[in-house]
């Protein structure tokens, strides 16, 4: 199961990423606004985040205007790696040898087209694992008990 949610800045993409689960088939909870009225970013990011951190959802997807501050407010719950993505490397390496569990994807960055293009890299992509990855995720990991 694959959290979703979006601010207003993120609505626009909201669509397309849902229609891009349903393509693949992968079940999803929508928990973000459906209004463009000015809603808090963080609020969506810490609720979807804490629904990763706690093994409800597998992984997460959220959305405000750019990714930035949403990505940071779930990157302040335990466990999660989230990366705000605008491109296919990044989409897939992420995941590749940062084991990112959270994808933040802004609504004023990037279009419906390439928003469904990253969703689905990004759930593709298997963890590469590896003694250096599985260092450096740890090493990430880390940091929270610092």
């Amino acid at each position: 199961m694959i959290v979703v949610a979006s601010d207003h800045g993120g609505l626009i993409l909201k669509q397309p990423i849902l229609e891009a689960l349903d393509e693949l088939a992968v079940p999803y909870r929508y928990i973000g606004t459906d209004s463009t009225e000015s809603t808090d970013y963080p609020m969506w990011g810490c609720k979807a985040a804490k629904m990763v951190s706690s093994g409800e959802c597998e992984k997460g997807i959220i959305i405000c205007g750019t990714g930035a501050g949403i990505s940071m407010a779930a990157n302040k719950v335990k466990g999660i790696r989230c990366v705000v993505c605008s491109d296919v490397y990044t989409a897939k390496l992420s995941r590749a040898h940062n084991d990112a569990n959270m994808l933040a994807l802004g609504g004023r960055v990037v279009g419906p087209d390439l928003a469904k293009m990253l969703v689905q890299i990004w759930l593709e992509t298997p963890f590469d694992g590896g003694e250096r990855h599985c260092r450096r995720v740890q090493m990430i990991m880390d940091i929270e008990s610092a």
